[in-house]
């Protein structure tokens, strides 16, 4: 996934982004919500981290902003605002989840994935596909009941070709799941990770339609 945090906390925006960063997952961080304006017309994004009190104005305005114009990108609010008047201003506003700070970075990938589950159409963290079951929550894989050891980097590739069945994703949208703006990114990386991943799962997991892209396998 690719997500947004928005969120001028310094010391907090760092935790958040290295966790997030530590999923596999790309992030993007910015302090302002005209930065967050700009990042959301610049690229597309699975989820956002939005936190209420930011420099140049609250978070809530730029929520109701994004729901009325029909944007429908999930949105979970982290804030230290815990009043449930709080609370029900944010889920009325049309956030997906609302975490009060401080809170544990673990519970935020945990709220994370199930944001996301819901938005992909299967809330149930565990599918299958073939021969493999897949533990979206708990971020792992197993045939036969061992267990298959995949990098961040490599689950988060599987992960956006999963929630994708039959879409053909090209190389630079791949990349820009897996990948925050100033990342650097070596023009194999794509490739290599593909490579891997039918090593360890099987050499038909993932599809390659040439000079297009690539979608995952037929079970």
């Amino acid at each position: 996934m690719r997500i947004l945090l928005i969120e001028d906390d310094t010391v907090l925006g760092a935790a958040v982004r290295d966790q997030i960063a530590g999923d596999g997952q790309s992030v993007d961080w910015v302090t302002r919500l005209d930065a967050a304006g700009d990042a959301m017309a610049g690229a597309a994004y699975d989820l956002v981290l939005l936190d209420l009190m930011l420099p140049d104005g609250r978070g809530i305005g730029f929520l109701k902003t994004l729901r009325a114009r029909g944007d429908v990108t999930p949105v979970i609010i982290l804030t230290a605002l815990d009043q449930v008047s709080d609370r029900i201003e944010g889920l009325n506003a049309g956030a997906d989840d609302y975490l009060v700070k401080p809170f544990d970075l673990s519970e935020l990938s945990a709220r994370i994935g199930s944001v996301a589950r819901r938005y992909t159409g299967n809330p149930n963290p565990i599918i299958s596909h073939g021969a493999l079951e897949i533990d979206l929550a708990a971020r792992s894989i197993r045939r036969d009941g061992k267990l298959i050891a995949l990098t961040a980097r490599e689950w988060a590739l599987f992960e956006a070709l999963l929630s994708r069945p039959g879409q053909l994703l090209s190389k630079a949208q791949l990349e820009e799941k897996l990948y925050a703006f100033d990342a650097e990114v070596e023009s194999n990386t794509i490739e290599v990770h593909v490579s891997r991943l039918r090593k360890k799962l099987g050499s038909a997991i993932i599809e390659t339609e040439r000079g297009m892209g690539y979608r995952l396998g037929k079970p």
